[in-house]
């Protein structure tokens, strides 16, 4: 799939989604990945679907509210986060995206292209497997020293999740908890943040986006212990926890600091 398609869908979403953010804090049922689906979410899905049918391709949807559906039999799959930072959109908060990523295959491996549109300030990050990561047309590379500038995370049962990760908040300049992991991982790529920690595990949707941008640009991605995910199944179910950073040296010294709580 062209990533000018995928484009087209951000065009449209960022036409019809900041008219609808506010005053729909009211939920309207449960996503097929468990989580509850705010009016938002839905007709930015229903957006995104309607583009991808556009298309004239075989897919397979994988989605955080519809579940998995077919297009024309089926074919590749596009993992998709209608609405990253759900909570965030409801409440007012203006950090939160859609998030596309096509896969070749079964695995976080196989992923072959991203895209992430900020639905804000219309920042568009996408990624072809091989060919670079990029911001609105131009080309991405995470940080290349190995300070800590600025360590984003996100903590779904804080009173465990910050715990574990205190030895490395500790040791960064600046710490922030934004609330939608496609764009931490977006602006990760670009260099504006220099680690990026999950303790709890994710689903393939929230991360695979950001998964091929990250190593596009030259970061490094893996679970909390330093274990590759490419072998991880997509799917709906949570996974893995992640741990992304700008550079090797950063996520070896992020290690290190993770073990501290293991010990």
């Amino acid at each position: 799939m062209e990533i000018k398609i995928l484009r087209k869908i951000g065009e449209r979403l960022l036409k019809e989604i900041p008219s609808v953010k506010k005053g729909m804090k009211t939920a309207i049922g449960i996503g097929a990945s468990g989580d509850k689906t705010y009016p938002v979410d839905k007709i930015a899905e229903d957006i995104i679907i309607s583009g991808l049918d556009g298309s004239g391709e075989a897919l397979t949807i994988v989605s955080e509210e519809i579940g998995i559906k077919d297009i024309k039999g089926g074919g590749k799959k596009i993992l998709i986060d209608p609405i990253d930072g759900s909570r965030n959109a409801v409440s007012g908060i203006p950090f939160f995206c859609t998030s596309i990523a096509v896969v070749d295959g079964n695995t976080v491996g196989d992923i072959e292209s991203a895209y992430v549109v900020n639905l804000i300030n219309g920042d568009e990050f996408w990624a072809e497997k091989g060919k670079g990561a990029f911001l609105n047309g131009e080309r991405m590379t995470t940080q290349k020293d190995d300070i800590f500038y600025l360590i984003a995370y996100e903590a779904q049962t804080p009173d465990k999740d910050i715990a574990r990760i205190i030895p490395l908040l500790s040791e960064s300049r600046k710490t922030r908890c934004l609330g939608a992991t496609a764009l931490d991982l977006s602006y990760l790529a670009y260099g504006a943040i220099s680690v990026f920690a999950n303790p709890s595990p994710s689903r393939s949707f929230d991360f695979a986006g950001g998964w091929l941008l990250v190593k596009e640009a030259g970061g490094i991605f893996t679970d909390m212990k330093g274990n590759s995910i490419e072998s991880i199944e997509i799917g709906l179910k949570k996974s893995t926890p992640l741990l992304v950073s700008g550079n090797e040296r950063l996520h070896e010294k992020a290690l290190r600091l993770l073990r501290k709580t293991s010990e």
